[in-house]
């Protein structure tokens, strides 16, 4: 098993920024891809970015590409999501998530319990 706890969300006004952390333990952490949804109240969850195991590869949602940045720290058993230019429409929880396949958002199967962002305009 693994067990994921995010941090590092928040309220922040439109156009700023947020880094969202996610600690990882239980399980060999960079023998594995993992990534970033989140749910926004009233809709389903959906896929935000995901990182390969060696963070070479690194896949987007078109909603986010070019403003979040998702790296990994192996070292420390982490991966981040740094947050620019938010938006209104950026609200919603934020899961951090380990899977198998990076760019096969319905492979990852481990979720931590969420952080709230929140970007007010």
């Amino acid at each position: 098993q693994v067990q994921l706890v995010e941090s590092g969300g928040g309220l922040v006004q439109a156009g700023g920024s947020l880094r969202l952390s996610c600690a990882a333990s239980g399980r060999t952490f960079s023998s594995y891809p993992m990534g970033w949804f989140r749910q926004a109240p009233g809709k389903e969850r959906e896929f935000v970015a995901a990182i390969s195991r060696s963070g070479l590869s690194i896949y987007y949602a078109d909603s986010v590409k070019g403003r979040f940045i998702i790296s990994r720290d192996n070292a420390k058993n982490t991966v981040y999501l740094q947050m620019n230019s938010l938006k209104p429409e950026d609200t919603a929880v934020y899961y951090c998530a380990s899977g198998s396949v990076y760019y096969r958002p319905d492979t990852f199967n481990y979720w931590g319990q969420g952080t709230q962002v929140t970007v007010s305009s």
